[in-house]
C-alpha cells in the first residue's frame, strides 16, 4: 500500500492555530461504518451517541512545558532543547537545533544558570543525551522556564499552557497532547458517567514522532517510534467488565486506541501492564479491543490517518475527510472532532 494513497488536499486556513474558548464547542463529524452515513453535530452532542454500559477509555498523560532556550556557556550561541524521552531522574535523550553547537562534553545554561545541562553523547539520528544540574524540584524549574512543544504547523503563541493539557491530564511525560480529549470539560464528563458510561484511564506519553509523515513509499517501509505506556489493573477490569457485558469500547484518540491494541489478547482481553510499544495499524488491521473511537482530523500521509483507516476502511475515510474539507472542519490539533461508529 503506497504512502500517496492517503494523501488529501488540505487549505492551509483550515489548520486550527487557537483553542476555542469553550471546549465542547468544538464541532463533530459523526461517521458510522455500516451506513457510510455522515453527520454534523457538536461535541457536547456525542452524549447521544453513547449508551449505558459503554466504556470511554481517556489517556491521562500530561504534556511537559518541553521546550526550552539556552545558551552554549563560554559562547553564548542560542540553543533550543526539546525534551523528548525521559532515561533516568536527570538525564534526557533531546533534540537540539542547531545540533552543531551541542556535542558531547558542552555545557548549556537556561534561566541564567537557573538549569544547566552537559550534553553527553550523539546518538543515532542526531538526538542527544543530556544530563540536568539544578537546585530545587526539576518539574518546577521546568515548568517556569520551559514553553508547550506545540506541532511545527501552529504558529501563534499559546497564552494559557493549560489549553494543551486535557482535563483530566495526571502523568508528566509527554512532548505533544492526546488532543482528542482536549474537548472534554468536567462538567461533560460527569454527564457521560451519570448516564451510566464507565470512564477507564490508560497512560500513553505521545512522543513527537507522532507528527512525522511517513516518507517512504510503501507504508510497510515505514518505521515507527516507540511510546511508553502505563495499563493499570482497576483500569483494564473495568474495560474487560464492559465488554463481558455487552458494551463497547470507545478509545478517546489514536493514543489510546494504540495502547489497547498493544496490550490486548487474541480474545479480546485487556491486559494490565506498561512497556514501550511501535504498533503500526495500517488497512488490514483487526482491531482486537477498540470498537469506537474519537479522534481530530490529522496530517496528510501520517500514520494516524493509517490508523483511522484500518477502523473505518480507506476509501470511507478520504470521503470523510473530502467532506471535512469542504464543510470547513478545522483541523489537527486544535481543530474539530470526529466520532467514529462500527457498532
Amino acid at each position: 500500500m503506497k504512502t500517496s494513497e492517503f494523501y488529501f488536499d488540505l487549505p492551509e486556513e483550515l489548520i486550527a492555530q487557537e483553542p476555542l474558548k469553550d471546549r465542547s464547542s468544538s464541532r463533530l463529524l459523526v461517521a458510522d461504518k455500516n451506513t457510510e452515513s455522515i453527520s454534523h453535530r457538536h461535541f457536547r452532542d456525542i452524549k447521544e451517541y453513547l449508551k449505558t454500559g459503554d466504556c470511554l477509555v481517556i489517556n491521562d498523560t500530561r504534556v511537559l512545558p518541553a521546550r526550552l532556550h539556552g545558551e552554549r556557556v563560554g559562547t553564548g550561541a542560542h540553543i533550543e532543547v526539546l525534551l523528548l524521552v525521559r532515561k533516568s531522574i536527570d538525564t534526557w535523550e533531546v533534540l537540539v537545533r542547531p545540533g552543531k553547537k551541542a556535542r558531547p562534553g558542552d555545557m548549556i545554561s537556561f534561566g541564567d544558570g537557573r538549569l544547566t545541562a552537559e550534553v553527553l553523547e550523539t546518538i543515532e539520528g542526531g538526538n542527544r543525551i543530556i544530563k540536568f544540574y539544578y537546585e530545587g524540584v526539576f518539574e518546577n524549574i521546568l515548568d517556569e522556564l520551559g514553553e508547550m512543544p506545540l506541532p511545527p504547523y501552529i504558529t501563534h503563541k499559546l497564552e494559557d499552557k493549560e489549553r494543551y493539557q486535557t482535563v483530566y491530564a495526571k502523568h508528566d511525560g509527554s512532548a505533544a497532547a492526546p488532543t482528542a480529549g482536549l474537548h472534554f470539560t468536567p462538567e461533560l464528563l460527569k454527564e457521560i458517567e451519570e448516564m451510566g458510561v464507565k470512564i477507564a484511564h490508560v497512560t500513553l506519553h505521545v512522543g513527537l514522532g507522532t507528527f512525522r509523515p511517513v516518507k517512504a513509499e510503501d507504508i510497510l517501509d515505514h518505521e515507527m517510534h516507540s511510546e511508553y505506556y502505563v495499563v493499570e489493573e482497576d483500569q483494564a477490569a473495568i474495560m474487560n467488565e464492559a465488554r463481558k457485558n455487552g458494551g463497547r469500547i470507545i478509545a478517546v484518540g489514536t493514543t489510546s486506541t494504540r495502547t489497547l491494541e498493544s496490550v490486548t489478547d487474541e480474545n479480546g482481553v485487556v491486559h494490565a501492564g506498561s512497556g514501550w510499544t511501535k504498533i503500526f495499524i495500517y488497512p488490514g488491521y483487526t482491531f482486537k479491543a477498540v470498537d469506537c473511537m474519537i479522534t481530530n482530523f490529522h496530517l496528510p500521509e501520517s500514520t494516524l490517518i493509517m490508523l483511522v483507516s484500518a477502523l473505518m476502511g480507506k476509501d470511507f475515510i478520504m470521503r470523510v475527510y473530502e467532506e471535512a474539507v469542504k464543510e470547513r472542519y478545522r483541523f489537527f490539533s486544535f481543530g474539530d472532532a470526529c466520532l467514529f461508529l462500527t457498532k
